[in-house]
């Protein structure tokens, strides 16, 4: 783990422990926006680790994808009710395509169907947008093959269809009717037209294997504080053999999830390592999820208790932008499209 990485983690580590409290997450959940909570993510910069633009290169003097993932690990550890990760990626997309930062919360349309008309206004729709109705602005490709762009839209006045998913996260719809962006580029010529849905993938593997890391704890934790027949549970084969099979799902989410920001660094195509990602990720989301309530029993139900703020994102997560079994179907096709003499030397490659 480089220096970064390590400053990274502890500070937010640090900073989600003091101020991600149950009375914060009981007001997102009904639908508050923790405005004290951003604003220290924003004066600690941890909403912005690549930089702030103003021509800079992106990881110059901020940081790289691998050290993003020692930030998302630890959001989704605490399960911060916040566009932390979107932000962050979506102004590195900014970075990369050579444009300014705005202030504030962005948005990351990564499932949008955006068209540019002859005076480069967009129209068009982008679903299940997070914290959409919250944020001033968020990044899309709006487009297709060679006149596509990558845009920053504006989301003052556009027609909003508020929803949420199962951890009670806000996933708005957004409608775009003639709207100018605030800024635009050219879709750059080496992102593939999915690039965004991608490092949304990317992301919600990272949280997930943060999200895993807790659960974990809370669930050793309570195993060897929950007594029955005179003897912590913990102590028992069953629930022993339960709790190492937790500890492996949390390892592979980990280093899955890492290998596919490592990828994004290394400059090589990143999709085979995140398309594992996402897929080993989900897959672990819903063993780890499962375990956990098996060893809590009805407790890990309750509103009181705080598994089930990790565990409801664990099952939202796991289906957000490709759920296991649609990415292992892709990765499937890809391999079969490139034939058998090709899978072993792919394999090693990491394509």
């Amino acid at each position: 783990m480089s220096e970064l990485q390590s400053l990274l983690r502890d500070t937010a580590e640090r900073l989600f422990a003091d101020r991600v409290t149950p009375q914060v997450l009981h007001a997102a959940e009904d639908g508050g926006w923790p405005a004290e909570l951003w604003q220290v993510m924003a004066e600690h910069g941890l909403h912005q680790p690549f930089g702030a633009g103003d021509g800079e290169e992106a990881g110059e003097d901020g940081a790289d994808w691998s050290d993003l993932f020692a930030l998302l690990f630890a959001a989704g550890r605490w399960a911060v009710p916040l566009p932390l990760g979107e932000t962050a990626i979506a102004g590195r997309v900014l970075l990369d395509g050579g444009l300014t930062l705005p202030d504030g919360p962005l948005g990351l349309a990564a499932q949008a169907d955006l068209s540019l008309d002859q005076k480069g206004r967009v129209g068009g729709t982008a679903a299940k947008v997070p914290w959409g109705a919250a944020v001033p602005f968020v990044v899309a490709r709006a487009g297709r093959r060679d006149g596509a762009q990558l845009v920053l839209l504006p989301t003052d006045g556009v027609e909003r269809r508020l929803d949420r998913n199962i951890a009670r996260e806000p996933r708005d719809d957004l409608s775009f009717e003639g709207v100018v962006p605030a800024a635009s580029c050219p879709w750059p010529a080496d992102w593939s037209a999915d690039r965004l849905r991608d490092l949304a993938a990317l992301l919600r593997a990272a949280q997930i294997a943060g999200a895993m890391d807790r659960v974990l704890d809370i669930t050793v934790g309570y195993a060897g504080e929950r007594k029955q027949f005179g003897r912590p549970i913990g102590k028992f084969q069953a629930i022993q053999h339960q709790l190492a099979e937790l500890a492996g799902e949390a390892a592979a989410a980990a280093v899955a999830a890492q290998t596919g920001f490592a990828a994004l660094d290394e400059g090589r195509d990143p999709w085979f390592a995140i398309a594992v990602a996402k897929q080993r990720a989900s897959e672990a989301a819903g063993k780890g999820a499962a375990i956990s309530h098996q060893v809590h029993g009805a407790i890990g139900f309750t509103y009181e208790h705080h598994l089930h703020y990790l565990t409801r994102r664990l099952w939202s997560w796991r289906t957000e932008f490709g759920n296991a079994r649609s990415w292992a179907t892709a990765i499937g096709a890809r391999a079969a499209g490139r034939g058998a003499t090709r899978l072993w030397p792919d394999l090693v490659a990491g394509i």
